[in-house]
């Protein structure tokens, strides 16, 4: 916990294929399969910006089956 409050570094939202979303170090390369979303900041920042946006937690291609079942 007091790493976390003493953290500067600047973050960003990134999300996959899935439109699943996480939290990433600005500096750092993104790893295969995530994308930036837009979003820098502070980890409290980002993180706030995903509970914002990311409101369905199950996978797209689990929407998207769920949805042809239904439909």
């Amino acid at each position: 916990m007091a790493e976390e409050e003493t953290d500067d570094r600047t973050y960003r939202v990134v999300l996959n294929d899935e439109e699943q979303y996480s939290v990433w170090p600005a500096d750092r390369e993104l790893p295969l399969g995530w994308y930036a979303e837009g979003t820098e900041g502070t980890r409290a920042d980002c993180l706030t910006r995903i509970g914002t946006v990311w409101t369905d937690m199950r996978p797209l291609s689990l929407r998207r089956q769920m949805e042809r079942a239904a439909g």
